[in-house]
């Protein structure tokens, strides 16, 4: 192992266990994909680093970049949140393999990396709106009533609402909305009543 690849490992296993286990396993509390985060990560630093020690073309190393993501990205049991989170790992691994030989890029785009997902997925802006698909057992056809049915049924302010589906045989329809949740009322402390004093 060159001394550039040296140097590289131990700041790509630092980036990693900064993205995968503080920031997303507190954050979302899921240890299938933090695992995988980690997995993915040091799969793609390995082979990026041996094809550069082998002076492999960096097409071919972009190459399998895209097969990476291609293959993941047919699961339906990601959300687009995790997305961003297996992108940032995949980008970690090569970024950290090919640009060994160049120090201060290579850990600039480390820091770079794993900063801006912490800013994005952070609780006070990523809980400021919602999505959801939600399946109403109505038709409305009027929009305003139809906003005002989801923000009873949801307890929210609705920003956008649009319409997937609409089946007036079942008389169901099938909406993607975007939400603000509002703030839980303060409930006041109960105050006890004494007992009246019998003589």
């Amino acid at each position: 192992m060159s001394l550039a690849l040296a140097l590289a490992l131990p700041v790509d296993l630092f980036a990693i266990t900064v993205l995968a286990c503080a920031i997303y396993y507190r954050r979302h509390h899921r240890t299938d994909l933090a695992l995988a985060y980690v997995a993915l990560n040091v799969g793609v630093f390995a082979v990026s680093a041996l094809m550069l020690a082998q002076q492999v073309s960096l097409g071919l190393a972009f190459g399998l970049f895209g097969v990476l993501s291609i293959l993941r990205l047919r699961s339906d049991q990601i959300s687009q949140r995790d997305v961003g989170y297996y992108f940032t790992s995949l980008a970690l691994g090569l970024v950290n393999g090919i640009g060994s030989s160049q120090p201060a890029v290579m850990i600039a785009v480390s820091v770079l990396l794993v900063a801006t997902m912490y800013v994005a997925d952070h609780p006070k802006l990523a809980n400021r709106s919602r999505q959801r698909m939600v399946v109403l057992d109505t038709v409305h056809r009027d929009e305003e009533r139809l906003k005002e049915d989801l923000e009873w049924r949801l307890g929210a302010t609705v920003r956008k609402v649009e319409v997937i589906d609409t089946d007036y045989v079942r008389e169901t329809m099938t909406v993607d909305v975007r939400f603000q949740p509002r703030p839980a009322p303060v409930r006041a402390p109960e105050r006890t009543v004494p007992l009246a004093r019998t003589r």
